[in-house]
Formats: structure tokens, C-alpha cells, sequence
């Protein structure tokens, strides 16, 4: 399963159909609408997805490839362990607030749990073994003070955050909820 996007004409098939089911919703987006926005025919978007379903689990598949990359990174960062902790939780819900804002947002990842749940399942199992991964170095360093081993803790953090975003609460609700999320649990985490 590739998960990056190579070639031209794929990415501007990709970002026409995000833009179009921001705009418009899953259900009201067309593939002819999806082809107007990347500026090419219907048939030549049906060469590389063969219908909205294929182009929501590959959007899903670079979501998450982007996401784990970025928490990766975050996490091999230095500072505290709240610090850290919420570079990388700010690195994996970056942008959802954007999704959040759209009329159509809750649709979009409403759509994306159904067409998709194999590609999230993988993606969210990935991430929190981001997260164990850095608590398992943190906890043997003396760092973070663990109440469960790391690998439950790891599928906590992400199931917290993907319970943020599907609460519907709104944007600006979601990125008050998700900073004070990663302040508890870093200050939770952080030997004193």
C-alpha cells in the first residue's frame, strides 16, 4: 500500500476532492465536480480512482502517513515531557480544525470511519505506538511516571484525541479541548 502521492495528476485529483467535500459534502460531490476542480476530464480521473470511496481511503492512507511522520518528529524532540508530549499531540491533530470548521466536516469524517476503518485502524494502532515508543525511552530515563504500561497508555492518548474530534464540538471548542488534553496528560505523565 503506498502511501505518499507522486505523481501531478493524482494530488490534484486529491485536493479537488477535498476541497469539493468540504464545500458540498461527500453525498452532493460528483466526480465530474472532483475532475472540474483538478482540471481534467471525468474519464481521466476514473484512470486513477474508480469513485469517491478510492479517493477517501487514500486521502485517509496520507492523513495518516503525514501524521505519523509528524508525531515521529515531535516526539524526538527535545524539552520536557509536557512540552514534548504536546508538540507531538499538536502534530497529530493539526489541521482538524479546519476539517472541524467546514459545514461538512462531521460528514467528512463520518464518511472516512465508514469507507475507510481498516486504513484508520492501522493509522491510529501506528500512532499510539508512536506514543509507547517514547514512553517506554521516557519511563527507562526516569522521566514520565507510568499508571499503565506504555503501550495501553499510547492507545489512550490516541483514543482521547479521535473522541475530540467526533464529539462535534467545533473548531475553536476542539483546539481548546485538544491543548488542555495535552497539558493533563503531560503534567500527568512528568516525574516531579
Amino acid at each position: 500500500m503506498t502511501e505518499t502521492v507522486d505523481d501531478s495528476r493524482q494530488k490534484a485529483i486529491l485536493n479537488s476532492a477535498f476541497q469539493a467535500f468540504a464545500t458540498y459534502g461527500f453525498r452532493k460531490t460528483s466526480m465530474d465536480d472532483i475532475a472540474r476542480g483538478a482540471g481534467m476530464s471525468r474519464p481521466a480521473v476514473y484512470l486513477h480512482f474508480r469513485n469517491k470511496e478510492a479517493i477517501v481511503s487514500k486521502l485517509t492512507e496520507i492523513y495518516y502517513a503525514e501524521k505519523s511522520a509528524a508525531v515521529a518528529e515531535a516526539l524526538a524532540s527535545s524539552g520536557s515531557v509536557p512540552d514534548v508530549l504536546t508538540r507531538a499531540i499538536k502534530a497529530q491533530t493539526g489541521g482538524m480544525a479546519a476539517i472541524l470548521a467546514s459545514p461538512h466536516g462531521l460528514e467528512m469524517l463520518d464518511n472516512t470511519k465508514s469507507m475507510a476503518a481498516e486504513i484508520i485502524s492501522e493509522g491510529e494502532a501506528r500512532m499510539a505506538g508512536l506514543y509507547a515508543e517514547w514512553l517506554t525511552q521516557q519511563a527507562q530515563a526516569g522521566r514520565v511516571r507510568l499508571l499503565a504500561d506504555a503501550a495501553e497508555t499510547g492507545r489512550t492518548i490516541t483514543a482521547t484525541l479521535k473522541g475530540l474530534k467526533l464529539i462535534g464540538a467545533g473548531a475553536e471548542v476542539y483546539e481548546q479541548q485538544v491543548a488542555q488534553v495535552a497539558a493533563l496528560i503531560g503534567a500527568g505523565l512528568e516525574v516531579r
